[in-house]
């Protein structure tokens, strides 16, 4: 139960029934003193003449004499016709001469407040003017009043409450009235059909507050899949979509961070493991420059070369690294713009065409001089073009040939670069763009591979929301190719 108040529905049906329980009783306290008023109204109304028909029937008796028997008589005469009626005599300054009413009743207080009484001789048709009942002081009854002229000369009144006996009791005046009865049940089955209509709506509409609030709490338990169905487009809706919205920020910044963690990982792995054996290197020709001290010159100078190389190389490879972690966190995007393929592959070719040339391997490329120009980063195209390239020739022997070829597509240019090397295996293909991989490739003489170049061009590729793909056969040849569009 505690459970159920403290709850949104349990406060808002609360305060629902709280309210409509106040307009209830609200209701009815101003339907019953307005049928009080009204039934007091239609009294004085209908009575309005009745003091001053009696005074006319009085008054021969008033004339001569001032006494209260023979009046007794003639108002139990009148007071047969209409026995609920109460009948004071008044002097002129209020004060209880005669009471005439039902046997067993009496009075309380022997005055009347005469404001009243001045104000219904100036202003009957102002009902309903309620005046005091010398039975009950402090409780206002509609009457009806008349001047008197007393036997003495003096001035009077005659005063009557109308139906006396029954605003005695107001509960036996409402059993009594069925009109009255009638409207309060009305209210009261009313009141009872919106509570429960209200129940069943509120039930309803907070239905999709607690699917919201299950599901944010699965949310926070860790369950980061759980989604907001979001099919109205108001105030529900749209904390739904905001919480979507929320939800999947939260889900890429830890899918974010966890990816930088497992780069971050990787390259301290990368770093202690792969730039082990170049600082080895380093590290023993140095000791030996430094333990034989006759070495001669020529021996020296081979030494450094060694020592220079292995510190190019391991330069290179720490910058690679370092691109490649930019890359996978996409700290680095491609600046993409309209650009001439054919130039660009033709100045590429031009660049490695003597250095491919140097190991014995033909550099041809087929490049169709009417495509259109696409749309990319120029750099990073020409990085990658570069880098097949670069492959291409390190595991290609003598004799052999590395093409780059060009075909105009429907809405892009397809960019290939082939070779006829030894090829790659099936169990290695899978792998071929890891980081450092090698399998049982073997480069020819001379080759400053890092082991990076792959993984660089295919995470440049996947920047442009391409793909670089690879086909293979071993002891045939590699052929590697990726797209662009068009602009």
């Amino acid at each position: 139960m505690r459970r159920f108040f403290t709850s949104f529905y349990g406060k808002l049906t609360s305060v629902f029934l709280l309210v409509l329980i106040f307009m209830g009783v609200s209701q009815v306290v101003i339907t019953t003193r307005s049928f009080i008023n009204f039934n007091q109204e239609v009294d004085q109304r209908l009575n309005l003449n009745l003091a001053k028909d009696m005074a006319f029937e009085l008054t021969p008796i008033l004339d001569e004499v001032l006494d209260f028997g023979l009046i007794g008589e003639r108002i139990h005469y009148m007071m047969v016709m209409n026995p609920k009626i109460e009948i004071y005599l008044l002097n002129e300054s209020g004060k209880v001469l005669a009471f005439f009413a039902e046997p067993g009743k009496t009075m309380v207080a022997d005055s009347v407040d005469l404001d009243p009484v001045y104000q219904f001789l100036l202003q009957a048709d102002h009902a309903p003017i309620l005046g005091s009942d010398p039975r009950q002081p402090g409780k206002l009854k509609p009457f009806s009043a008349a001047e008197l002229q007393m036997g003495n000369g003096s001035k009077g009144f005659l005063y009557i409450i109308i139906g006396g006996q029954q605003y005695d009791s107001t509960f036996a005046f409402f059993q009594e009235s069925y009109i009255v009865r009638t409207m309060i049940n009305g209210l009261l089955i009313t009141v009872l059909f919106a509570g429960i209509i209200g129940l069943i709506l509120f039930a309803i509409l907070t239905k999709r507050l607690r699917v919201i609030s299950e599901i944010v709490s699965e949310f926070e338990q860790g369950n980061l899949e759980h989604r907001i169905d979001v099919s109205t487009k108001d105030e529900f809706g749209q904390l739904g979509q905001s919480f979507n919205s929320m939800a999947d920020t939260i889900e890429a910044t830890i899918e974010k961070l966890r990816l930088n963690d497992n780069l971050r990982r990787e390259l301290i792995a990368n770093v202690s493991h792969d730039l082990r054996t170049p600082l080895a290197s380093i590290q023993g020709y140095v000791e030996t420059i430094l333990m034989k001290s006759d070495l001669d010159d020529e021996r020296k100078l081979k030494y450094l070369n060694v020592i220079l190389k292995n510190t190019q190389s391991l330069g290179k490879q720490v910058d690679e690294l370092f691109e490649l972690s930019k890359l996978e966190a996409k700290q680095i995007q491609p600046e993409q713009e309209p650009f001439s393929i054919n130039e660009l592959a033709q100045d590429v070719c031009l660049k490695f065409k003597t250095q491919v040339e140097t190991h014995g391997i033909e550099l041809v490329d087929n490049i169709p001089h009417s495509l259109p120009p696409v749309i990319g980063d120029i750099a990073m195209v020409e990085r990658v073009i570069s880098n097949l390239i670069r492959n291409a020739t390190e595991f290609t022997e003598a004799g052999g040939r590395v093409s780059l070829d060009m075909e105009l597509q429907q809405q892009s240019v397809m960019i290939s670069v082939k070779d006829t090397g030894q090829g790659i295996s099936p169990e290695d293909l899978p792998h071929i763009f890891d980081r450092f991989y090698t399998g049982g490739k073997k480069t020819i003489k001379g080759s400053t591979s890092t082991g990076l170049g792959l993984t660089i061009a295919a995470k440049m590729i996947e920047a442009h929301d391409q793909a670089l793909e690879v086909e293979s056969e071993l002891g045939q040849g590699t052929r590697f190719y990726f797209s662009l569009p068009l602009a």
